[in-house]
């Protein structure tokens, strides 16, 4: 049987008022999320929370196919719920990037829009098994730049997909195997724009997962904190 432990955090950062991120952690659906709103107060904090409520109402006891269908169903949801706010409120820009894990048995996957992100550390290396939909991430995949000289692109918050934008919301998945060991991160890009893969792979590895997310945390309130902050650690 696997067994699953997780810290979470979330915070205003050092210069916004108020926090447009909102995460959610449901250990005992094996379900994480980090949702990072777009539109200003009473617009990003509103879509990424519309987010986190939708995928807090999935049923207990599904069947992990009909979990992995209930997540999906959810994140589409909250898009069509924004839809309809943007509606009453004139054509707003609202909307949230979003990554979400859940995990089953020895597997995982993993749905995404925008560019927040999800890690894992294996064996004392990090990798980035998602891809953010940017910009500067076009680039990235050109072999034009690597994802940490992306962070300092000028134009590294333009992201090209995000949940209430457009008609149709493209999630994109992955999923995998997991193994003992594991440890995995979701965030938004409020912690990697201060923390590169070698500075986040020196931080998780080895320390504690009562504390592993302050830690993180610190690094990017440390680095200026000019944005919201949110991140989700879940040890295998």
């Amino acid at each position: 049987m696997t067994t699953l432990r997780h810290n979470a955090l979330t915070h205003t950062g050092r210069v916004r008022k108020v926090n447009e991120d909102s995460i959610l952690a449901l250990p005992d659906q094996k379900i994480w999320v980090v949702a990072d709103g777009m539109g200003g107060h009473a617009g990003g904090d509103f879509a990424s929370q519309t987010v986190v409520d939708s995928v807090a109402m999935i049923p207990l006891n599904l069947e992990p196919a009909e979990r992995m269908q209930a997540l999906r169903s959810a994140i589409q949801g909250a898009h069509k719920t924004i839809l309809t706010e943007i509606e009453a409120r004139g054509g707003a820009v609202i909307g949230a990037a979003v990554v979400a894990m859940m995990v089953a048995g020895e597997h995982f996957v993993a749905f995404w829009a925008g560019d927040c992100r999800l890690y894992r550390l294996r064996g004392h290396e990090i990798e980035l098994l998602t891809s953010d939909h940017s910009i500067v991430a076009d680039y990235v995949n050109a072999g034009e730049m690597t994802w940490d000289e992306a962070e300092l692109h000028p134009q590294s918050n333009a992201i090209t997909r995000a949940v209430g934008v457009g008609e149709e919301l493209e999630l994109e998945k992955i999923r995998g195997t997991v193994q003992a060991g594991d440890r995995y991160l979701l965030c938004s890009d409020g912690l990697n724009k201060y923390a590169g893969f070698e500075t986040l792979r020196a931080a998780m590895d080895g320390a504690p997962v009562e504390t592993v997310s302050e830690k993180l945390m610190n690094i990017a309130l440390t680095g200026g904190g000019a944005d919201n902050i949110s991140v989700i650690v879940v040890d295998v």
